[in-house]
């Protein structure tokens, strides 16, 4: 899943079709190791990204927005004073390196014209972006590396800049076929994958894999086994490869499981049946669609990292109490015998005494009247054994209905979290982990903070997803349990469309209808929306509950986001991701 240096080649083609001669407008820093550059040319505005990470390392252009912090880093900021307004005059790369350089013309603070260049290092753990200046020396990197740790190649201002050292092996753009294959030839006693990676410049393991595949029709297979045929083979295939790198390429995004596990510049034949492929137009493309959206889950998932444990521990703790009371309510469901047990010993005074252990009665409540025994305490009186039995009984019978209540509230409390811990596997910005950190603060699972050092000024809340169907209506999707309460409960009109998923945690969604009847198209699809914004996101068939928000009202002292509704239907829908980006860009288009 690396970005090898073939695909970088056919990058910086791409890249410098699209943005060369382009001025750079501004600069953002989302993250600490993640750029992005927007620039802006005759023909068209570009958002170019470039990462540093560790483990997804890249440079393409994105059509995602990304947060950024309301603080710019320190790094953002020295970028934007040193390049907003250079204009982008090459991108070059050293043989098929996992380096690329962009040259940009700019000015200095005295207003001469100088050539800074920003260069970016795909190398895994050590990938970098480092801002050169015209003389080669490091201005400052995402990742400064200084004798501790390097002792070989050091990143840090007013060094200077040298590329990393280059690999010992050959370019396919500047080698023949016949000497490249005649060099894979020798690597005796290596599989052929691992013998052309060796010898071949700028090649990821897949499209190794992939000229071994086409070559012998097998992927493990070793050099000391082929034949002269397979080795004519492997030379087409390695004059393929040069086309290929002259050309446009291929991109090509190798699913399984509906998940994307690999990608490459080429065509892939080596997985047969069991992996879907999909080709894109631009490699941009495929690596906005590969990345961003794992991206974002990592980021999410280590900012709520905290909120998670918190939520998970405060449920855990619920769930607990509630078992421990449960088990409690069914103790008290024998209380009727201890009343029977004293209204029998009253009966059977005269034949009882103090220091007896046991009475044998006959049990006036059976419809045989059978004999029973009934414990005694025997330094009690037989009254005061019956007046204990009593007592227990009162007892017995306070604590059902006072755990009867905490059950109930029991429940609430955990269906409560759950619908919180909902909210917050589908938060998609740092906004969203806000609100629902306030939220956790004011129902007091959340220690408030003391706001010390904070002007204290909250940003504005956020609106509602917004979707458009085919039919044209808008639909209104809530974010978290304080969005959903203000969606439903006070901007929606009595007869807009209500939908929920039934007894599973989810947002409330609302068909916006304006005095118009939604067709049962729109209902479905809304329908659809709700089960994708719930738990039940990866489940097959989902019910969902739909009714008129007028039949949606509050209890009093319910938890933020819990309703009931009456006069409802339910349809059964599967949560379909791609209908759901389509619906986004319905309402994106119409400009809603």
């Amino acid at each position: 899943m690396a970005l090898d240096g073939a695909m970088l080649h056919l990058l910086r083609k791409e890249i410098a079709d699209g943005i060369l001669g382009a001025k750079v407008d501004k600069i953002y820093q989302p993250s600490k190791e993640t750029l992005i550059f927007s620039m802006r040319g005759k023909n068209a505005n570009r958002k170019l990204l470039l990462s540093a990470s560790a483990n997804s390392a890249r440079i393409h252009f994105t059509s995602f927005s990304v947060e950024n912090p309301a603080q710019p880093p320190m790094l953002c900021m020295l970028l934007r004073k040193r390049l907003c307004g250079a204009r982008l005059s090459a991108v070059e790369q050293a043989g098929l390196e996992r380096v690329l350089l962009l040259k940009f013309d700019a000015h200095n603070e005295l207003g001469d014209e100088i050539e800074l260049t920003v260069a970016v290092e795909i190398m895994g753990r050590h990938s970098n972006i480092i801002l050169i200046d015209e003389r080669g020396l490091v201005i400052d990197a995402v990742k400064r590396i200084d004798s501790d740790l390097s002792s070989l190649r050091l990143i840090l201002p007013g060094i200077q800049y040298e590329l990393p050292p280059a690999q010992e092996k050959q370019n396919p753009l500047s080698a023949d076929a016949e000497s490249l294959a005649n060099t894979i030839k020798i690597c005796k006693g290596y599989k052929l994958d691992k013998a052309c990676m060796t010898v071949i410049q700028g090649i990821s393991p897949i499209a190794a894999r992939e000229l071994a595949y086409r070559a012998t029709g097998f992927t493990d297979t070793h050099v000391d086994q082929m034949d002269q045929a397979q080795w004519d083979k492997l030379t087409d295939q390695l004059r393929h490869l040069q086309s290929v790198l002259e050309k446009k390429g291929a991109p090509t995004l190798v699913n399984v499981n509906k998940k994307p596990i690999d990608f490459t510049f080429m065509a892939v034949t080596q997985y047969g049946s069991s992996a879907l492929l999909r080709a894109y137009d631009d490699f941009s493309s495929m690596l906005d669609q590969y990345y961003v959206k794992r991206d974002l889950g990592d980021r999410m998932k280590a900012k709520s990292q905290d909120l998670l444990k918190i939520l998970v521990n405060a449920s855990s703790r619920t769930a607990k109490k509630l078992a421990l009371q449960q088990e409690e309510l069914k103790q008290c469901a024998d209380r009727e015998q201890l009343r029977r047990n004293g209204d029998l010993i009253h009966a059977n005074l005269h034949l009882l005494q103090k220091g007896d252990t046991i009475a044998e009665v006959v049990d006036y409540f059976s419809e045989d009247c059978a004999t029973v025994t009934v414990r005694l305490d025997p330094t009690l009186s037989p009254v005061q054994n019956a007046q204990k039995y009593y007592k227990e009984y009162r007892k017995a019978q306070t604590a059902e209905q006072h755990l009867t209540g905490l059950i109930e509230q029991g429940k609430a409390e955990l269906a409560y979290l759950d619908s919180v811990l909902d909210a917050l596997s589908r938060a998609s910005s740092e906004r969203e982990l806000s609100e629902i950190r306030q939220e956790l603060m004011q129902q007091g699972v959340l220690k408030a903070s003391s706001g010390k050092g904070k002007s204290g000024k909250q940003p504005s809340a956020l609106p509602p997803l917004r979707f458009v169907s085919d039919d044209g209506f808008t639909i209104l999707v809530g974010r978290n349990n304080i969005q959903n309460d203000r969606l439903t409960l006070r901007d929606s009109r009595n007869y807009d469309m209500w939908l929920h998923t039934l007894k599973i945690p989810g947002s409330h969604t609302v068909i916006v209808c304006e005095d118009r009847q939604p067709p049962n198209r729109t209902i479905e699809q809304a329908a659809q929306l709700a089960a994708y914004h719930s738990g039940a996101r990866q489940s097959g068939l989902v019910p969902v509950d739909y009714t008129f928000v007028k039949y949606v009202s509050k209890p009093r002292g319910a938890k933020p986001g819990m309703v009931i509704y009456t006069h409802q239907n339910t349809l059964y829908v599967h949560p379909d991701e791609k209908l759901t980006e389509r619906l986004a860009e319905n309402a994106k288009n119409s400009g809603q």
